[in-house]
């Protein structure tokens, strides 16, 4: 099979859907790899680096993603990467298809082959593919909460550990899958007093029992969460419905309880977003403000940190690449229960069940297609 792995050119994406060593097995499985000039640049891996592992460098875009029978990505493809889709081919990447109608339509009409890492899915329930990246976000979301909490960022001018004699900041994350436990542990490492809201129960518990003493658990309710605005710094959004939309726990009105310059960080933004008035925003161009509220909802938020991103992620897509191009994808579906949970679009046909509905689109069960 020849896989083919083009620069990613969403803004500020600096991440690459291969490392070198991610060649160097394909190659010694039987495969050929075609990388983009300069896709690796970005993540600290030079071109020389892909070709001592035997890939092949590509200068045309355009033949990358006309000769591949499969395309690995970090990112959904964007507007000017639709028309290089073509019937049959494969596409493994991120595509988060519930927030985004016009991604979801025109690879359906394209009759790709897309395999989504954030719906593969173990029998626990746990995303493997989406866990690197989570925790990533996870650290990032109370790391620039703290930047854009600062006054010349907008924010409340509040430290988060405070110091003697001050109190810290209040910090509320809302989930506590790997994204929020994430989240909590940097937020509480910086001193921050920290609130956990979740509807799980056990996992409360369990979060209870692990977390730092400057670290509470709650029970998540509307109501709990609006006893808690008037008097939280930081809210980071962190709640995630595999391959649905996120929902949205804080909506407009609630901003007016919330003090000016209080600073909310939407890690669900690829999903939609927990907050009525998050919209997707960029590295370049990370926040914006609604009544006094400072809004950070970056779509991309490890490709700010492309090395430590591109090698967590890697590592755990890999095999299932290695699967895909060693049997072909119908055999590595049937094969393997949790990569199967991955496809989402084939054929032109939606066979994820909350992608379909969350445009009311004809689904179909993933096995007339297989």
């Amino acid at each position: 099979m020849i896989i083919g792995v083009p620069k990613e050119i969403k803004t500020h994406e600096n991440r690459v859907s291969l490392q070198p060593a991610g060649v160097l097995l394909l190659k010694r499985n039987g495969h050929e790899v075609f990388i983009e000039k300069g896709a690796g640049v970005g993540s600290g891996f030079t071109d020389e680096m892909y070709v001592e592992r035997g890939a092949k460098i590509v200068d045309n875009v355009e033949e990358v993603w006309q000769k591949a029978d499969m395309i690995m990505k970090v990112k959904e493809p964007i507007q000017v990467e639709y028309s290089r889709m073509r019937a049959g081919q494969i596409i493994f990447t991120y595509f988060h298809f519930a927030a985004d109608r016009a991604l979801t339509e025109a690879v359906a009409e394209s009759k790709c082959i897309a395999i989504a890492y954030e719906t593969v899915e173990k029998k626990d329930g746990s995303l493997p593919l989406l866990i690197p990246m989570s925790e990533v976000a996870g650290r990032m979301a109370a790391q620039e909460g703290a930047k854009y909490l600062e006054k010349p960022t907008g924010g409340r001018g509040v430290l988060m550990g405070g110091i003697p004699g001050v109190p810290p900041a209040n910090v509320l994350v809302l989930g506590g899958g790997i994204v929020g436990v994430n989240a909590a542990k940097i937020a509480a490492g910086m001193g921050a007093n920290t609130t956990i809201l979740d509807i799980n129960m056990p996992k409360l518990r369990y979060l209870d029992d692990i977390m730092p003493k400057n670290v509470r658990t709650l029970y998540s309710t509307e109501a709990a969460i609006r006893n808690r605005l008037p008097k939280t710094d930081l809210i980071i959004g962190a709640v995630l419905i595999p391959g649905a939309k996120a929902p949205n726990l804080i909506r407009r009105d609630m901003l007016k309880e919330m003090r000016p310059g209080t600073v909310l960080v939407d890690v669900a933004i690829d999903q939609g977003g927990c907050f009525e008035t998050s919209k997707p925003t960029t590295h370049a161009d990370p926040i914006y403000v609604i009544d006094d509220v400072v809004h950070y909802c970056v779509a991309n938020m490890p490709g700010a940190v492309p090395y430590t991103s591109t090698l967590g992620l890697t590592n755990v897509t890999l095999p299932y690449a290695v699967q895909i191009a060693n049997k072909g994808w119908k055999k590595a579906l049937n094969d393997d229960a949790e990569l199967k949970k991955g496809l989402n679009i084939a054929d032109g046909k939606i066979v994820y069940k909350d992608v379909a509905s969350a445009f009311d689109l004809e689904y179909t069960p993933i096995e007339d297609v297989m």
